[in-house]
């Protein structure tokens, strides 16, 4: 299902765009910097987490961490992770697929600015062994994100 959902939001927002499958997982940073044969950077992390209420989504370089200071500051709360149990329930994709396509009504989304130093990212594609090759700038356009500073660096 979250494979095509991907699928789907791409067919309708960027028909130009593919998500590459691939046979091995790419279900962490090293892994799916190793398959696609590029830095741990330029893979877009996907963090899901709780705000309030709300459920948002964090897409960030993938050798950064979360910077606690920095989300306080910008969310007014402390950075609470959802458990591994919650994420595919709350985003309708599986750990290790998470991306900023085709997710759920009311997930909002926010790129971190560290992003901004490549010309290329690979996001996941709502499949362990699912990514999509794209501009950050086109990504954070495409998904309607807005732009953060949450990581450490």
């Amino acid at each position: 299902m979250s494979l095509a959902s991907v699928k789907s939001f791409l067919a309708d927002h960027a028909p130009d765009l593919a998500v590459i499958e691939l046979p091995e997982s790419t279900a962490t940073v090293a892994l799916a910097a190793l398959a696609h044969q590029v830095e741990p950077g330029q893979i877009a992390k996907s963090l899901s987490l709780r705000v309030n209420e709300q459920v948002i989504l964090i897409v960030t370089r993938g050798d950064a961490r979360l910077d606690n200071r920095k989300f306080k500051e910008r969310f007014g709360v402390k950075a609470k992770m959802l458990g591994a149990e919650e994420v595919e329930a709350y985003t309708g994709h599986p750990v290790g697929g998470v991306c900023p396509f085709g997710l759920p009504e009311g997930v909002a989304v926010y790129c971190d600015v560290s992003l901004q130093a490549f010309d290329e990212v690979l996001p996941a594609g709502g499949a362990i062994n699912a990514a999509v090759r794209l501009n950050p700038q086109r990504m954070a356009s495409l998904v309607k994100a807005q732009w953060v500073d949450v990581v450490q660096g």
